[in-house]
């Protein structure tokens, strides 16, 4: 089983600039984003998020994002992949960077889980 991380932001700054910090620290994670509804809108979509889950070379996927609108796209990709989803309600940087360290440390699902339901956006 590989396992991998996907960011799902309204931004596409934002998803740009998260993959690069975490490409610093764990430049072997299969990694990929869905940032915006292109370099120049705002927003999320299916189709994004779903080439997100797609492309990325892993089985078994952890999942952050930025928004409640996110989410849905995120549930709905879920339901149209054969891929393992672990989806995270943490706040986006933090949530990203612990869970690609957590990743690297080969630490189980479990505890990742755990960890990021500390930094959960309330």
């Amino acid at each position: 089983m590989t396992r991998g991380l996907v960011i799902v932001s309204h931004a596409y700054g934002i998803a740009q600039g998260l993959k690069a910090l975490i490409q610093e620290i764990a430049p072997n994670l299969p990694l990929t984003i869905a940032g915006g509804l292109d370099e120049h809108t705002i927003g999320t979509n299916l189709p994004r998020v779903q080439a997100a889950f797609d492309t990325n070379p892993a089985s078994h996927l952890h999942v952050v994002y930025d928004l409640g609108s996110a989410l849905m796209n995120v549930e709905m990709a879920q339901e149209l992949t054969d891929k393992t989803i672990i989806v995270h309600p943490c706040a986006l940087v933090e949530g990203a960077f612990v869970a690609a360290t957590m990743l690297l440390s080969n630490l189980d699902d479990d505890r990742i889980t755990e960890e990021l339901l500390k930094l959960k956006v309330k």
